[in-house]
């Protein structure tokens, strides 16, 4: 009884679960053109807003491709500034930075909705990077055997419409670029060039063994006459102390005529400043014994002017007297004494 009940239920709703299941199929056919058409709408309308933007980036694809050269030529993988030091390869870092700056400009040639495959990256770096990205130096005569095949209009396998740069802008768009960043691959050689002849000051191999089977006389005179040791060790003192007074390896940095000139107008107050220093500095070790002769000298006159009982009974008017009439050696008395006679005439009042 209890396995008929809901049988029975479902044979009742039979008829409504089928008119309903068509109803609803009546209504999704009449909505199906709708949802197809808003679809479509949605499709092309997001198709639109992504061809507007490549386009406008097309119109910018010469900044970002120097602002990915700029990246990645002066930052390492760590992306921390690029200290030429003389131990880089500058050559791989350009070859790495332009073939950066190549796949942009590959990216941005044409739109890629329909996931379409192309050729055009292929020949992009065909033409231009085997002569341009590998060899910094030349630009204009990079591309030489295979610019034929970026002197048509269109790609292979990319219509009209999906194009943005044509192979004939691409080619024309990378001569603009070697051109522009050539100056910072020639900065960074030049860089590189003035770090190497700043650390190496010593003369090249031959010229050492020059100095020394010439100079061999001269240093035999020196070991003769010790003297000149001692004379060559103060003028090394001194030497060494300009050199790093006027900063000598940074003047010459900016060039051998800056440096020098720099360095002529400085010498003669730099030399004077030193000769100051030095004296004052010898006055210093000095300066002690002064004050203690002062002080010595201070108390062998107070020693020889030390009051004598007698001459403390001595009446006030004899000594006023007396005072009255060497009014013209008084100049010549020191200090201790007048302040000592001050003394006297106080204790007697």
């Amino acid at each position: 009884m209890r396995n008929k009940l809901p049988m029975r239920f479902l044979d009742l709703l039979k008829p409504y679960l089928k008119q309903s299941f068509q109803l609803l199929l009546l209504v999704l056919s009449w909505i199906k053109p709708t949802i197809d058409t808003m679809m479509q709408n949605l499709r092309e309308y997001g198709r639109k807003v992504v061809e507007k933007n490549a386009r406008e980036e097309a119109g910018k694809v010469l900044i970002r491709m120097k602002d990915r050269f700029t990246m990645i030529f002066n930052h390492d993988n760590d992306s921390m500034p690029r200290v030429w030091t003389g131990k880089e390869d500058i050559r791989a870092i350009t070859k790495d930075a332009r073939s950066a700056s190549l796949k942009i400009l590959s990216t941005l040639a044409a739109i890629r909705l329909d996931e379409k495959s192309d050729n055009i990256e292929n020949v992009l770096f065909s033409s231009l990077s085997d002569g341009t990205v590998s060899v910094p130096y030349s630009k204009d005569s990079s591309i030489g055997a295979s610019s034929d095949s970026l002197a048509s209009s269109t790609w292979k396998k990319v219509s009209p419409k999906a194009t943005l740069l044509t192979p004939v802008q691409c080619k024309s768009l990378w001569r603009q670029f070697t051109a522009e960043t050539e100056y910072s691959v020639t900065q960074a050689i030049s860089a590189q060039e003035a770090h190497k002849r700043s650390n190496n000051w010593l003369p090249p191999p031959w010229a050492i063994v020059a100095m020394v089977v010439l100079g061999f006389n001269e240093f035999m005179v020196l070991l003769r006459n010790p003297l000149y040791l001692l004379v060559l060790f103060v003028v090394y003192l001194l030497s060494k102390a300009l050199w790093v007074q006027m900063d000598i390896t940074g003047e010459f940095r900016n060039g051998a005529l800056p440096g020098i000139l720099s360095i002529s107008s400085r010498l003669l107050p730099t030399v004077m400043n030193l000769l100051r220093r030095l004296a004052e500095e010898a006055q210093g070790h000095q300066a002690p014994e002064a004050p203690m002769q002062q002080s010595f000298s201070l108390q062998n006159s107070r020693n020889q002017t030390q009051p004598n009982p007698i001459s403390s009974t001595i009446p006030e008017s004899s000594v006023s007297s007396s005072c009255i009439s060497s009014t013209d050696n008084e100049a010549e008395y020191s200090s201790p004494n007048s302040t000592h006679r001050r003394s006297t005439k106080t204790s007697e009042e």
